[in-house]
């Protein structure tokens, strides 16, 4: 880091100066961040004892729970425990740490709904070749890769931060670290570091967009010549999908693909990628499925049954 900077800790200004309302609202995190690990933690532990969850689709499903766990942890605890501080300050490490993981986290998660996509495109399009297209050593590359991807995305999301020096204010108005809010605490010009900014992170979307829209545009076409029931079940796996792409993606949308300034609807808009799309995930994708919700009723029996036998 450049060695101008002399801020060591950055203050968060959260979503209210009023403490009891902070606490209130901290209140709401903390049981909606418990039921995202509830939530999100059973559809991994399901998918990875059931064998009858053996499919591409249910691994996609797993590690994409996996990953909104980790997501969401990123922001949700350190806000809670703000709400019993005197002072809700970060170091100016920690936050470029949060910046790092904030990233790593939601450009993996980017990428993985963009492979899920071409899951369902394989399986509906091309149902003959699926379990040769579509088998393990695949499967594992392609998540593989959508970690590398968010990795790649990280690092240069924060190096393009670090690199900047800090030197005054060090008031965040914001409840977690990001690039933009961070940005315009930086004491040097910014315009070129914010276009580098922007294009890394818009481009990730614009691409993945792109590719969702391609795979799910196939399947249409392709649906009109199934039966009705086909049809009906094709679209009902691919309903869900669509429904997390457009929670998770239209708000990143709003805070990423525009130039780096902050609006106060910004913390908002940060609720729902980071909070909302993990809570409603187990809803929205695995509740919903009977095969999930036999697994999960199997996997419930099975340890009320053990803890009778002990």
């Amino acid at each position: 880091m450049a060695t101008t900077s002399n801020v060591t800790e950055i203050i968060f200004l959260g979503f209210s100066q009023n403490q009891d309302v902070q606490k209130f609202i901290s209140a709401l995190f903390l049981i909606m961040y418990l039921a995202i690990v509830l939530g999100n933690g059973l559809i991994v532990v399901t998918i990875t004892t059931s064998k009858g969850l053996s499919s591409p689709m249910y691994f996609f499903l797993g590690s994409l729970s996996f990953v909104e766990l980790c997501y969401c942890s990123v922001t949700a605890p350190k806000l809670i425990l703000d709400s019993f501080m005197e002072r809700r300050v970060i170091s100016l490490k920690g936050c470029l740490t949060q910046i790092f993981f904030l990233h790593f986290f939601g450009g993996t998660e980017i990428f993985l709904l963009t492979v899920m996509a071409y899951d369902r495109y394989v399986a509906i399009c091309k149902p003959l070749h699926y379990t040769v297209i579509m088998h393990r050593r695949v499967c594992g590359l392609l998540v593989g890769a959508a970690w590398g991807g968010g990795l790649l995305h990280s690092v240069g999301q924060t190096f393009l931060i670090f690199q900047l020096p800090f030197c005054g204010p060090k008031v965040l108005d914001h409840y977690f670290c990001d690039v933009h809010p961070v940005l315009k605490l930086a004491c040097a010009d910014t315009f070129l570091v914010g276009l580098l900014i922007i294009a890394n992170g818009g481009s990730i979307s614009v691409v993945s967009f792109a590719g969702l829209l391609a795979s799910y545009g196939v399947i249409l076409r392709s649906l009109r010549t199934r039966s009705s029931e086909g049809r009906r079940k094709a679209l009902s796996t691919c309903t869900s999908h669509v429904a997390v792409v457009a929670l998770f993606f239209i708000p990143c949308s709003f805070v990423y693909m525009r130039p780096c300034v902050t609006l106060p609807a910004d913390k908002i808009v940060a609720v729902f990628y980071t909070v909302a799309t993990p809570l409603l995930n187990p809803v929205i994708y695995s509740f919903r499925n009977v095969e999930v919700k036999n697994a999960m009723r199997r996997l419930m029996g099975g340890t009320r049954f053990g803890k009778r036998n002990r």
